[in-house]
């Protein structure tokens, strides 16, 4: 097992963790092998470069570990004469050591490392890692032995963060979803498939409750959660991302309606008769399968044009929200007009209240999202209303907050030294400060991040991982034994196909080119004709939200080739797409951090 540290000889915390691995090292013994990086940030403990240079000197004579430790164990400021001091008390060969402490060699190991750290996305010491996945938990003994020890339960989670971390994990998920309810409905287990789905489920009395089948309760009820993510993803897009600066945002803004009318219209020109109610089915772009798509293909497609896809996307989705509810209104019941007025008013009252508590707005949201559905319109957009709603907070600033922690801990630490010297065990859950002590760290840590980004935060992996393959897994499962003899059912199938693999990356190219061309935007820095060619063919993949539009088109029959024509046309556009995009030589521009945050891999040089 191995432990890589990218740790400052002069930073407090990398020698509070000092005690932590050495009784991991007496527990561990030989199973453990622990490996120093060094990060010396010198603005932050001037002279930190210095030691690190007298660390690399000693390892030149064979005791690095040695010097390692008298380094850790003095109190800083650590002066040239201490460094020559100590060396001498190793009996390590002095005028060779100063020799070393100076010379080119050592300041290039050590520049080694530093740069080994950048690239593993290393910003602050300590920054550890357990056999190549970075560890982000506790520094405390027992939970540093769980995750290099590794019982069943942390394997377990340890695996599901790391999948879930990768780029292309939600779009497998979904993937697998969808090819599992295709093989099922397709199989002997169909009528069970079909009686599932179709199944009334009933929420509330029977003279005042609500009932739906499995597949509505997923579409109305689940999809808030997935429509709560988009409406927060575009808002955080608007207020600091892609789409915070006007001509910025203007481009995928106006690609995604260029790639949502000319799907619509290709589709009309196929179906001028009774079929044309369809032309919304193609218009829809599932977002973690084309994110998925650009991402298998790493360094080809440049960081620009995943920002104007992801932002693309996200407006893409809002339009699919809008076109659900005003074109594919259930039946309409004006009088509940009022009460979705009324909860949306509450809504705002919280946010304007600064209510930063989050049951507040699930009670109303509730409320919402009971009051549009009996209104008619989809319910689901409570996650859009919710999400503009939820009150957002300044970036705090940092400093009163490190004292507020180091308060708190630093009191913990205090009861338990006491303990130490008065010869017993300090149990501090029984101390009084204990809870004060909790509730102080508590504060700071929520005071890190506004209700908006903890609710999303919260939320994304289950809509990632649970809301959308159960809606794909419901949706997803047609017939192959459709009969597309009559002329209808071509027409569908023929015009989703169409407006997906056709009509949606023409209708983003022109947009693209006419804006650009108009000078209201410029076009992604960095990004060619081929590349801007083959991500506008990934957007042709229409899943999730496409199939959703087909039941609320069509009746079960027609939507089943409706269906059939989504996953077909998605299939064609992202093969399509995935081919235009690999024949382009890899790019000049440096490869991503093996190690983000959201990787699981670390990239070690060689060291101690």
């Amino acid at each position: 097992m191995t432990v890589v540290g990218y740790q400052d000889f002069l930073c407090p915390y990398c020698r509070r963790l000092k005690p932590v691995f050495r009784r991991l090292r007496e527990t561990l013994g030989d199973r453990l092998n622990y490996v120093f990086r060094f990060f010396p940030l010198e603005r932050a403990n001037p002279g930190a470069e210095l030691a690190a240079h007298a660390a690399e000197a000693a390892g030149r004579q064979g005791q690095f570990f040695e010097m390692h430790d008298r380094l850790f164990d003095r109190e800083p400021p650590i002066e040239r004469t201490d460094l020559v001091a100590i060396a001498r008390d190793l009996g390590l060969d002095v005028p060779r050591f100063l020799r070393d402490l100076d010379s080119p060699e050592v300041a290039r190991r050590v520049a080694e490392d530093v740069s080994d750290a950048r690239t593993n996305a290393v910003t602050g010491t300590p920054t550890l890692f357990v056999d190549g996945v970075r560890y982000d938990g506790a520094w405390d003994y027992y939970s540093m032995l769980d995750a290099i020890e590794r019982p069943f339960a942390e394997r377990v989670g340890r695996s599901a963060r790391v999948f879930a971390s990768l780029p292309t994990s939600a779009g497998l998920v979904l993937l697998i979803a969808a090819a599992l309810a295709l093989v099922i409905a397709n199989s002997p287990l169909a009528p069970f498939y079909r009686s599932a789905i179709d199944a009334q489920i009933r929420v509330g009395t029977e003279s005042h409750g609500i009932v739906l089948t499995t597949r509505d309760w997923l579409a109305e009820g689940l999809l808030a959660f997935f429509f709560l993510i988009v409406g927060l993803e575009l808002r955080r897009e608007i207020t600091s991302g892609a789409l915070v600066n006007r001509r910025a945002a203007i481009l995928p803004a106006i690609a995604a309606f260029g790639g949502g009318v000319m799907p619509a219209l290709i589709y009309l020109a196929i179906n001028r008769g009774p079929t044309h109610g369809g032309w919304p089915i193609p218009t829809a772009t599932d977002v973690a399968f084309t994110l998925a798509i650009l991402a298998v293909l790493g360094d080809r497609v440049p960081v620009g044009l995943r920002a104007f896809v992801a932002a693309l996307a996200v407006v893409d989705d809002l339009m699919t929200i809008g076109t659900i509810a005003i074109v594919f209104p259930s039946a309409f019941a004006p009088i509940y007009t009022i009460a979705v007025a009324i909860t949306i008013a509450g809504l705002v009252a919280l946010n304007r209240a600064r209510v930063y508590a989050p049951w507040p707005y699930v009670l109303v949201a509730i409320a919402l999202w009971m009051s549009l559905h009996l209104l008619g319109v989809d319910a689901a957009l409570t996650g859009v209303i919710l999400a503009v709603c939820l009150p957002g907070r300044p970036t705090p600033s940092p400093a009163p907050l490190v004292a507020q922690a180091a308060t708190a801990l630093a009191a913990l630490d205090h009861v338990d030294k006491e303990a130490r010297r008065a010869g017993r065990e300090a149990k501090l859950e029984t101390e009084p400060v204990w809870d004060w002590a909790l509730r102080n760290l508590s504060a700071t840590t929520e005071r890190l991040l506004s209700p908006a980004e903890r609710i999303e935060r919260a939320i994304a992996p289950w809509s990632s991982f649970v809301v959308l393959p159960l809606f794909a897994f419901a949706a997803a499962g047609v017939s192959f034994a459709i009969d597309l003899s009559s002329s209808d059912a071509q027409r569908v199938f023929a015009g989703v196909i169409a407006g997906l693999v056709i009509g949606k990356p023409l209708g983003i190219l022109a947009a693209t080119a006419l804006t650009a061309a108009t000078g209201l935007a410029a076009l992604p820095e960095g990004v060619t004709r081929r590349q801007l060619v083959g991500a506008a063919c990934t957007c042709g993949v229409g899943d999730t939200l496409a199939l959703l539009l087909a039941d609320r088109a069509f009746s079960a029959e027609a939507a089943a080739v409706a269906k059939l024509g989504v996953l077909a046309g998605s299939v064609l556009a992202g093969v399509l797409g995935y081919i235009v995009l690999r024949q382009r030589a890899p790019t000049t521009q440096p490869a991503e951090p093996l190690s983000s945050p959201g990787r699981a891999e670390l990239h070690v040089a060689a060291g101690h």
